[in-house]
């Protein structure tokens, strides 16, 4: 079979089982391992011999394994993932919303302005935008539903900031685009603070306009709040800015490498929570176990990625479609238009890792062919997911604060709320497009 065609059957199949909900470990892994072995059973020209493929097919599988395990980068994805869950588990984040939420509960839409605010610290420390979502969603949600905040504007802020996680460092959708692409992960997380900062003030913008417009859906609290409360508020902010000062300086003076930075900081949350007695052995050993489960799920996924992305290495269907827009010669700003629409349109589908580690053996070498610094291309493309994870039909985030809020929160409701938040989302994606410096500066500037 010609291996263009093969590649091309495998890729459908793929999608239909992600379509139909097989989960993506199973969907890439096994459609890869069936390609392989047809690749080297059934060549062109001759008939399908299944016991000759079969044996090399083994073989590659076993090598792609055992070597992409034993890859040094992957250490720092259960080191982060256990950061957020002991972060979590020691009151780290809940803490950091409690601050918050008194600071800015004057503002209009304060307590909503406090929620994007603390998606952002936890994204800083957990860098998984779900985890935060859920988490968020369980504390600030039923806390502005206390306060008659609209349950549109109390889920959607919540539903908007839980994105942040994917830019904001340290983001494990940038360790898995590292990890494939072959890119700095320093760099990927440096590249990500400007882009997560301008989302953030975005959203706080979003909310104050929402609130200008209609002041019923995020009313101000005149309650008195104490000295001693505001200096305990602040007090209680040192714990996150500690572990984000640990992440981000640490990376960006050079002092730590990603993996250095995400083993120091968890050591250093759990030292946090066991110095305030928050943390006990039993909420430890549920972090453990927490970590290994989300560990487990991704090493799958990324490990049949890496089957996937073998094989169509083989097939050849990167140089293919690179030699087909060589005689078509079209200017790159039509090509990167139809990958922003390709992003946009999947990531109403799909989930993010799902859609990272299906696109990027295509897009890519594409981008590349044009000279494009990939770490700027990494940065659109995990802002593109991360538009997709409030958007319909699928919209991850939205079906998370749906499931942990109260049942006055409709699907419908989460849905128009995280709308209204996509306006200047989609401001930043074409800032960001317009103007690689904001990606690349720090970068750039690093030690």
């Amino acid at each position: 079979m010609d291996p263009i065609v093969l590649a091309s059957i495998v890729v459908s199949c793929v999608l239909i089982l992600m379509a139909l909900r097989v989960p993506i470990a199973y969907s890439l892994g096994s459609c890869a391992s069936i390609g392989l072995i047809l690749y080297f059973g059934w060549r062109p020209g001759s008939d399908l011999n299944f016991s000759e493929g079969l044996q090399p097919a083994l073989q590659l599988i076993r090598t792609n394994i055992y070597a992409f395990v034993h890859s040094y980068p992957l250490s720092m994805i259960p080191l982060f993932i256990g950061l957020g869950h002991v972060a979590y588990h020691a009151d780290i984040t809940t803490d950091l919303y409690s601050s918050l939420r008194i600071l800015l509960r004057k503002l209009p839409g304060g307590l909503a302005i406090a929620s994007v605010n603390g998606c952002a610290g936890f994204s800083a420390i957990t860098g998984s935008s779900v985890a935060c979502a859920a988490a968020m969603g369980r504390i600030a949600v039923p806390e502005m539903l206390k306060y008659n905040y609209h349950p549109r504007l109390a889920s959607g802020a919540v539903a908007a900031g839980g994105t942040l996680g994917s830019l904001i460092p340290p983001s494990l959708l940038f360790v898995i685009y590292a990890i494939f692409t072959e890119q700095s992960v320093n760099n990927l997380f440096l590249a990500g603070v400007i882009p997560g900062i301008l989302s953030l003030i975005c959203f706080i913008i979003t909310i104050s306009i929402w609130c200008a417009i209609r002041p019923e859906d995020g009313p101000k609290l005149n309650e008195k709040i104490s000295k001693e409360e505001k200096i305990k508020a602040i007090v209680g902010l040192w714990p996150s800015f500690l572990l984000f000062f640990v992440v981000v300086g640490g990376i960006y003076s050079g002092v730590f490498t990603p993996t250095e930075a995400a083993a120091v900081s968890l050591a250093v949350a759990i030292m946090i929570g066991i110095a305030r007695r928050k943390l006990k052995l039993y909420s430890l050993i549920e972090a453990g176990k927490e970590t290994v489960r989300q560990t487990a799920a991704i090493f799958l996924i990324a490990l049949a990625a890496k089957l996937f992305t073998t094989f169509i290495s083989l097939s050849r269907v990167t140089p293919w479609v690179l030699d087909w827009l060589t005689s078509v010669n079209p200017p790159f700003f039509m090509v990167l238009l139809v990958i922003v629409v390709f992003y946009l349109i999947i990531g109403m589908f799909l989930d993010s890792i799902g859609i990272l580690v299906l696109t990027l053996p295509f897009t890519v070498p594409i981008m590349a062919e044009y000279g494009v610094d990939l770490i700027w291309f990494g940065v659109i493309v995990i802002k593109l997911l991360e538009i997709g994870l409030i958007t319909p039909p699928v919209g991850l985030n939205i079906f998370v604060i749906r499931g942990v809020t109260p049942s006055s929160v409709t699907l419908t409701s989460v849905f128009q709320g995280a709308g209204a938040f996509l306006i200047l989302d989609f401001f930043v994606l074409a800032m960001l497009i317009a103007f690689p410096i904001l990606s690349l500066w720090l970068p750039n500037s690093a030690f």
